[in-house]
């Protein structure tokens, strides 16, 4: 991601001294497969690593429960390890769980047997565990939001939405609510839904030092449901978080958390079919940098992904960056890395399930695209950067990009960031062709800015079904839609210092589980003004108002369409008891308020 420098400057830490070497954390041998020899068994920690965290547990897919057995997991130094099997939804492996953490800086070593048919095969691999580096936590500044970048209601007086601002809306715009999740130091943030209009749909304001991203819609199962990440986001460029999913009535059905001791990372969060997700981590660990010109007593940022089994929780694979990408190939330097500013080599920011089960895998810092083995974990092919699979054609090199998209038609959309430090001249969108027989790298399309963006981290690209392309540009707080041709037809932004991470556009229904909101104010003779929002509702055309001298007396006074969030209706003399209720466009009802002793 990169995170903008208003999380940078506001974090005021100090991080610890060290007293000796690092260890090694760069294995001696490079994108090894995890399928252990003579075996259909994928297994993680990758064998041979030596970024294993603590808290892990081991992995083994490719084979059903009943086949594995004698499982022993021992130290160098903590002895043989007691745990259990336990085995994933899906019936196609299960993970030894420890019933306690390994010691960093040993070796382990795992034996089992796995028995397929009338045959069994013994194997043994071996890994080590990392010595983590804890990061400081930053502080949380103070709340500054203005009301000037700050929309407030009147029957909802504890939500205030940051403001959005619509400067282009053409008739030709795709379908669909914008989908947002805005953060920022001292900012309001939380995930919003909005429409052209610029108008809030639905806003969930998260307790002050509490950061969401990636607000989006994806399939559960058969459902459409929201989902993004909540947490902390640490100056140091990563998340430490939780994802989260909800349903149409924007509860939250399931929170989904990162195993082996590690949290999720605010990058990317992809569900999978199988009751499968895919979570991107970050970890710190002490590294011995002295050979890539960075300190002997130094530290590596280390992200990759965890296959999460989402019936158990389980860890069904990890993949980790270090283990598959030199440091070398990485396009900043570690000079100066230390404790608290660990080398932040690869820095992974997207992943892409492809039709034939591979991952397309962004990574910001060596400017490549990858595309990724899900079963042996190895590295097929590099798009870009220095050392890649192809060569690059003009106008396709890509800089600190994010959100690498394989399309139908095999193509790829990338943002490409362009820095810092500043490459090109302005941030793009971009769709990229691959030639296999040349293994040459040719821009399709590019989408720039009309007042030239220059995005230092985070964007995104999204192809929509009708052709458009749609583009949210990150850390410059914009938004925008064009044709296939180039012309923009939807353009907008935040205001103030509110940023996010991505923008999308997607179709949404949603239906709220709790009931419509209602305030009013009195006028002259007996008059009332009546105030109606329901926050995240989809299907209000219109708004009625029901008063009356008691509970059960109530009557129709005003009926009046929609105008917004929050809809203004004057009302005729009437009261003392008034309530409102939302109609669908058929002039059904959707929900009514609780009921209100006017004023």
């Amino acid at each position: 991601m990169g995170v903008g420098v208003s999380i940078a400057l506001a974090a005021g830490i100090s991080g610890p001294t060290a007293e000796a070497a690092a260890p090694a954390c760069e294995p001696t041998t490079i994108n090894r497969t995890d399928v252990l020899p003579g075996t259909s068994l994928d297994v993680s920690p990758l064998p041979d690593s030596m970024d294993a965290s603590p808290g892990t547990q081991i992995s083994f897919v490719g084979a059903p429960p009943s086949s594995l057995s004698q499982i022993t997991v021992t130290g160098s130094r903590s002895g043989r390890h007691g745990g259990v099997l336990q085995p994933y939804s899906q019936g196609d492996g299960e993970s030894f769980v420890p019933n306690s953490p390994f010691l960093a800086g040993e070796q382990v070593t795992v034996h089992g047997r796995v028995t397929r048919g009338a045959s069994a095969t013994n194997f043994t691999f071996h890994f080590v565990v990392e010595t983590p580096d804890p990061l400081p936590y930053p502080t949380v500044g103070a709340l500054h939001p203005s009301s000037s970048t700050l929309d407030s209601f009147h029957s909802m007086p504890n939500l205030d939405a940051p403001k959005v601002t619509i400067s282009t809306d053409s008739p030709s715009s795709a379908p669909g609510y914008l989908f947002a999740a805005l953060y920022g130091s001292g900012e309001i943030g939380g995930p919003l839904i909005f429409d052209n209009t610029g108008q809030p749909v639905w806003f969930d304001p998260l307790p002050h030092g509490v950061s969401a991203t990636d607000l989006r819609v994806q399939q559960l199962g058969s459902q459409p449901v929201l989902t993004w990440w909540q947490g902390g986001v640490l100056p140091q460029g990563f998340g430490e978080g939780q994802d989260m999913i909800a349903n149409s009535a924007y509860q939250v059905v399931q929170v989904v958390h990162a195993g082996n001791g590690d949290s999720a990372d605010l990058h990317d969060f992809e569900l999978q079919p199988d009751n499968v997700a895919l979570v991107t981590v970050y970890k710190a660990l002490r590294c011995d940098l002295s050979g890539h010109g960075g300190s002997s007593t130094s530290a590596v940022t280390d992200s990759g992904f965890q296959e999460i089994d989402l019936k158990t929780g389980l860890v069904r694979r990890e993949w980790d960056s270090l283990d598959h990408v030199p440091l070398s190939y990485t396009e900043t330097t570690a000079s100066g890395a230390d404790l608290t500013w660990p080398f932040d080599f690869f820095h992974l920011n997207s992943l892409d399930a492809e039709p034939d089960g591979n991952l397309l895998m962004s990574a910001r810092n060596t400017w490549a695209i990858y595309t990724i083995n899900r079963t042996t974990g190895r590295v097929l092919a590099t798009i870009g950067g220095n050392h890649g699979t192809y060569k690059e054609g003009r106008g396709a090199g890509t800089a600190y990009q994010h959100d690498a998209t394989l399309l139908p038609n095999g193509t790829i959309s990338v943002f490409d960031n362009g820095g810092t430090p500043v490459v090109h001249p302005q941030s793009r969108a971009l769709i990229l062709g691959l030639d296999t027989k040349t293994n040459t790298i040719r821009r399709v399309a590019q989408y720039t800015h009309r007042s030239p963006l220059k995005s230092g981290s985070q964007g995104d690209v999204q192809v929509l079904a009708n052709g458009d392309v749609f583009v949210g540009w990150g850390g410059a707080p914009y938004f925008s839609e064009y044709t296939t041709g180039g012309k923009a037809v939807f353009d907008g932004r935040v205001s103030g210092a509110a940023q996010s991470y991505r923008v999308y556009r997607f179709p949404w229904t949603g239906t709220p589980a709790g009931p419509p909101a209602i305030a009013a104010t009195a006028g002259a003779g007996g008059r009332l003004t009546v105030y109606a929002s329901w926050n995240g509702a989809t299907q209000v055309a219109a708004w009625r108002v029901l008063a009356g001298a008691s509970p059960s007396a109530l009557a129709r006074v005003a009926s009046v369409a929609r105008t917004g969030f929050e809809t203004t209706i004057a009302t005729p003399s009437a009261g003392p008891d008034v309530e409102v209720q939302a109609l669908g466009s058929a002039g059904q009802v959707l929900g009514t308020s609780k009921l209100l002793s006017s004023p």
